[in-house]
């Protein structure tokens, strides 16, 4: 059943009027411009007591210096578009009046004095019966219709309801429904605040362990590091010990093949003197000498394998095996942190032996195995 006819226009100027009236609020006191209206340098307009007020709350001394002697006016800012407002002495009422804004409002005021709506209802007609207005609600169809519907028409056989009844239930249904969506919405958009709030924690939390994360590995290689260090100085002082003792037998081989080299010489010389007498007088002495020089035990030579350093080898499959097995620690935080504070407050005094690598292989002795001197 079509009862519209005629109506659209009557719902466009009521919406018209409700834009106008949107127009026409002052910003201050959110109601309808009183008179009379001031228009701002910025174009926009205030009531003039609230630009008054407005103006009082910015310039609290202004009134007790008195209106009449003052040789300069204050300031305030547009509520509108804080643009700021320079008066002269005579203060607000030194403004402009807007006579458009005030004939306006009086134009609106007379227009809203008409019953809009009693004409609605007029143009709100039965379509079968066309001198009929629509007055009832059929339950059965939920449709509007009049009364002669109801009782010759096609809905006779239909429960029906007076239509004011039905407009405020349903008016009431609708409001309730509307305040449920509103309030379900922000319960969306609390839902959404707070997964806004938790992605926000999500990389705050990320970037503290990625920071942990490199100061745990920062502090193994700096363990890995300190004790290289030292057992590299075990293999140089090892290196240094061996060097020594056998260059201190070259050093006494050498004397004594210097000393055997003179000794073989003057001997030669010797045998070659023609003088028998004068030959016996120095060979007694060199056979002795040759004789002792033959006898002479040297100090030795290193033992076999000497030279080897195969004792200072070091195995890192192991170590290596264990730290891929590193991995994280769900619900440990707490945990890491402790041992983190700990960690930072041994690394100036604890030697590598006291500190341990952070980890699930973190119980374990030492990973880095120690040299075997001998």
């Amino acid at each position: 059943m079509n009862f519209t006819v005629g109506f659209k226009p009557l719902l466009g100027d009521a919406h018209s009027m409700d834009n106008l009236e949107k127009q026409l609020i002052c910003p201050i006191c959110l109601e309808m411009f009183s008179k009379p209206v001031v228009i701002l340098p910025c174009q926009h307009n205030l009531c003039r007591k609230c630009a008054n007020d407005v103006f009082q709350a910015s310039n609290p001394l202004w009134q007790s210096r008195g209106s009449t002697t003052v040789s300069s006016g204050g300031r305030f800012r547009c509520p509108s578009c804080r643009h700021e407002v320079v008066l002269d002495r005579h203060g607000v009422y030194g403004l402009q009046r807007n006579l458009l804004v005030e004939n306006i409002i009086d134009i609106y005021k007379q227009e809203s004095s008409r019953p809009l709506h009693s004409k609605a209802e007029q143009h709100l007609m039965c379509e079968e019966h066309e001198e009929e207005k629509i007055n009832i609600y059929c339950l059965s169809c939920e449709v509007p219709t009049c009364s002669l519907c109801k009782v010759f028409g096609a809905h006779k056989d239909c429960e029906v309801a007076p239509l004011p009844t039905i407009y405020k239930r349903q008016k009431s249904e609708l409001s309730d429904g509307i305040a449920m969506l509103v309030a379900g919405n922000d319960r969306v958009q609390a839902v959404i605040t707070q997964m806004e709030e938790v992605c926000q924690t999500i990389e705050d939390n990320s970037r503290r362990q990625k920071q942990l994360l490199n100061q745990r590995f920062e502090a193994l290689c700096s363990v890995l590091e300190e004790r290289k260090a030292e057992l590299l100085q075990a293999l140089a002082r090892e290196q240094e010990e061996k060097l020594q003792r056998v260059r201190g037998l070259i050093r006494q081989y050498g004397d004594h093949l210097e000393a055997s080299s003179k000794l073989v010489e003057s001997a030669i010389q010797s045998m070659e003197e023609p003088q028998m007498a004068l030959y016996l007088q120095q060979a007694k002495e060199l056979i002795n000498k040759v004789g002792t020089m033959s006898k002479v035990e040297l100090a030795g030579r290193p033992e076999p394998g000497y030279e080897s350093m195969e004792q200072f080898t070091v195995s890192v499959e192991h170590v290596a095996e264990m730290l891929r097995t590193i991995d994280f620690q769900p619900g440990a935080s707490g945990e890491e942190e402790d041992e983190e504070v700990a960690l930072d407050g041994e690394e100036g005094s604890a030697g590598p032996e006291e500190e341990r690598p952070d980890g699930p292989e973190g119980d374990h002795e030492s990973p880095l195995p120690a040299y075997d001197s001998q």
